[in-house]
C-alpha cells in the first residue's frame, strides 16, 4: 500500500516535555496528516484501513501521526513502518473460510470420551 505522496501534508508544533529554553522557541514536532477518505486508493483498501484502525482516524476521515523527533524524516519513516507492518492485513482483502468436517478419529474420540464420562456418572455415588 503507497499512499500517494500530494495526499500527505505536515504542520509542526513545540513539543512538550523537558527541554529548558529551547523547547519554548523551536518548533520541533512533526504532524503527518492524510485524508483517508478522500484518497485515491481503491475503496477496498480504504475501508479495510477503516475498519482496522478506526482508533487512529478522527471523524473527518483523516490519520494523524506525530513525531515527536525533530523534524519530517522521523514523522515520514513512523508512517512508513506504520504501513508496511500492517500491509497485508489491509492491502490484500481476508480469506474466506473454508467449511470442514470433523475427521473420522475425532468423532470416534468425542463419543468414547463422552462414554468414559456416563459411565463414571453412573458408577460414582452421589450422595
Amino acid at each position: 500500500m503507497k499512499v500517494p505522496r500530494n495526499e500527505i501534508y505536515f504542520t509542526f508544533a513545540r513539543s512538550s516535555g523537558p527541554g529548558g529554553q529551547n523547547v519554548n522557541k523551536v518548533n520541533s514536532k512533526a504532524i503527518l496528516h492524510w485524508n483517508v477518505r478522500h484518497s485515491a486508493l481503491p475503496y477496498p483498501v480504504i475501508a479495510r484501513f477503516f475498519v482496522k484502525y478506526s482508533n487512529r482516524i478522527s471523524e473527518d476521515g483523516e490519520l494523524v501521526l506525530q513525531s515527536v523527533l525533530t523534524a519530517i524524516n522521523p514523522a515520514i519513516k513512523k508512517t512508513a513502518s506504520f504501513s508496511k507492518r500492517n500491509d497485508q492485513s489491509v492491502k490484500q482483502p481476508p480469506r474466506k473460510r473454508r467449511k470442514t468436517k470433523p475427521t473420522r478419529a475425532s468423532k470416534e474420540k468425542r463419543l468414547t470420551s463422552k462414554k468414559q464420562q456416563g459411565r463414571r456418572k453412573k458408577t460414582t455415588a452421589w450422595f
